[in-house]
């Protein structure tokens, strides 16, 4: 049967709600989740859900970089692997779903699988990823991208706020700082990887619509900008004389909001932080720092809207007689889902009575990093007033269920498929 009964999807899916809550108390933050790499409380989420994936009738092991897996084995001596996960670890203050939902929908479908006895071809994969937000080393998607094969051994020397380095705290983690590579997908083994995530945006409930199926993953680039002038006396400096370096920015933060909203194709740029030095209140401002983070759904928009950036303010700078100085300090391509599973998805989403879009995600997720060694499909649930990566994130309850019939459907057309 391709439809999971009602009454079995609400038993599961309220467990998998659950356990989002007993997650989100393994934090080392009071008052909030926060759960960063190789942290104590990582430890602990990973024994936790070991616990878990053991009772659903996995087997279970901890990779090399702290990736946390189970397994149904199939019974075929020669199975591939079909794997599905999120991650594990939140940013500070984070909400209880982003990410960890996708996980723990995941084990419930492996414990629907011990549960009704099915008998797969392909051994199925549950990995819950060990860091994506990159919170205590600044650097994304550790976990995934060792899958990949394409953990930075430069990383290694990399340190938190505290000093530590990463390598440290592998070791302190019980982990082999040089194994790294051991955790490296064969292509060859694997049929694809799916994600189930929450949108972590406003569309599907604008369409009042529980899920979509993703089309894309947004390339992305951040850098920081410099703007350089000349402080001086706010009283006895005239206007025309001037180095304002944040009234520079001020300019160029205007001018990337406009490009943005000229572009065509969804195209979103945005400036999240800035710092006027020396920051005193009678003195203009000789130097100002500020963000930028631009997205797009292919690279060929994404670089349009970057030149048009960069000219804007290369000619703000000559016009007020300023320099500047531009550093990346991300660069990801975007990446398409293959165009096979969005089909699969959406025709389990058919046939669970779900009208549900096709759709591209704006964020980034762990998906993006599997893209280099197999076919990646994500499956989204709707977030309630598009809110992530914050204590109000939230979920509807039904949404969960209708995406374990939709995951548990996908499944078993899976199955079929490679009989």
């Amino acid at each position: 049967m391709e439809l999971l009964n009602n009454t079995l999807a609400a038993k599961y899916s309220e467990r998998a709600l659950s356990r989002c809550k007993i997650l989100s108390e393994i934090s080392e933050m009071e008052g909030g989740i926060l759960r960063q790499y190789l942290s104590k409380e990582h430890k602990a989420c990973n024994l936790t859900v070991s616990d878990w994936m053991t009772e659903a009738g996995m087997t279970t092991w901890q990779d090399s970089v702290g990736n946390q897996w189970g397994r149904i084995v199939s019974a075929n001596p020669n199975a591939k692997r079909l794997i599905i996960g999120s991650h594990l670890d939140t940013v500070p203050n984070a909400g209880a779903y982003d990410g960890i939902l996708g996980v723990l929908l995941a084990v419930e479908l492996a414990a629907l699988v011990t549960e009704l006895q099915i008998e797969l071809p392909f051994h199925l994969d549950v990995v819950g990823f060990c860091d994506e937000e990159g919170t205590r080393f600044a650097t994304t998607l550790i976990g995934s991208k060792a899958l990949a094969g394409e953990f930075s051994p430069d990383w290694l020397a990399l340190t938190d706020v505290n000093g530590v380095s990463m390598e440290q705290a592998m070791t302190e983690f019980g982990l082999t700082p040089n194994d790294y590579s051991s955790s490296a997908l064969k292509p060859e083994e694997l049929i694809a990887y799916w994600e189930a995530h929450i949108e972590q945006g406003p569309v599907l409930e604008s369409v009042d619509q529980a899920l979509g199926v993703v089309t894309a993953i947004a390339g992305a680039k951040r850098a920081i900008i410099s703007f350089i002038g000349h402080s001086g006396h706010a009283g006895t400096t005239p206007m025309h004389l001037r180095k304002d370096s944040l009234a520079a920015a001020a300019e160029f933060i205007v001018s990337i909001e406009q490009l943005a909203k000229n572009s065509k194709n969804g195209e979103v740029a945005t400036v999240g932080q800035i710092e006027a030095k020396p920051g005193a209140t009678n003195v203009i401002p000789g130097k100002t720092l500020m963000s930028l983070d631009i997205r797009a759904q292919n690279a060929l928009d994404l670089d349009a809207l970057l030149s048009d950036i960069r000219s804007s303010v290369e000619k703000i700078v000559e016009e007020r007689n300023l320099a500047f100085d531009w550093q990346w300090t991300h660069q990801a391509g975007a990446v398409d889902c293959d165009s096979e599973i969005q089909q699969l998805f959406k025709s389990a989403c058919v046939a669970n009575s779900e009208d549900s879009p096709f759709l591209p995600s704006g964020a980034g997720h762990d998906a993006m990093a599997i893209a280099k060694v197999c076919p990646i499909g994500m499956l989204f649930l709707r977030s309630p007033k598009g809110i992530s990566h914050h204590p109000s994130e939230s979920v509807i309850d039904g949404d969960v269920t209708k995406a374990l019939s939709v995951l548990y459907t996908a499944l078993i057309k899976q199955k079929n498929a490679n009989l």
